[in-house]
């Protein structure tokens, strides 16, 4: 399912990144333009420090306008009606670690929603790549950094 140019975001997460992008556009770009003609009213550029950090802050913020198009740009959407038939994007799974039988649930999400913290893992993490695709009572074989090891998908939600 991986395509280098998809950024797989839910709903609520691509909300986020057009508020940031508005944001961007509608108050910070304004404001760096006012710092610049700020700056640039002190005279001599070439030493000019408040010139140099309005320029930099400009650098910065364009740059993420532009990351941000992109990514919008570039979204597909989880729906919350995708099948649970089998382990994908947008989907809970329940996975149960064969050598400890200790259970897990995570919730596979696009690289850009990743929250550790409550269990959102990247779809380009070495769990997700080992388990999407497969179904409820699949055993997968997961090969991380840190060696090889398996994993029993419980339950798909």
């Amino acid at each position: 399912m991986k395509d280098d140019n998809k950024v797989y975001l839910t709903a609520e997460g691509l909300e986020k990144l057009k508020t940031e992008l508005d944001e961007l556009k509608n108050v910070k770009r304004p404001e760096i333009i006012q710092s610049l003609k700020e700056a640039r009213a002190l005279g001599d550029l070439s030493e000019n420090a408040e010139y140099d950090a309005a320029r930099s802050a400009q650098a910065e913020c364009e740059s993420r306008i532009a990351e941000l198009e992109s990514m919008i740009e570039n979204v597909e959407v989880i729906s919350d009606k995708i099948k649970k038939d089998k382990v994908n994007v947008g989907v809970t799974v329940t996975i149960e670690y064969v050598d400890d039988n200790e259970k897990e649930t995570y919730t596979i999400v696009g690289s850009k929603e990743v929250d550790l913290a409550n269990n959102k893992i990247s779809n380009e993490s070495p769990i997700a790549q080992a388990i999407i695709g497969g179904k409820v009572g699949d055993t997968k074989t997961v090969n991380s950094p840190g060696g090889s090891y398996d994993v029993k998908i419980v339950e798909i939600a």
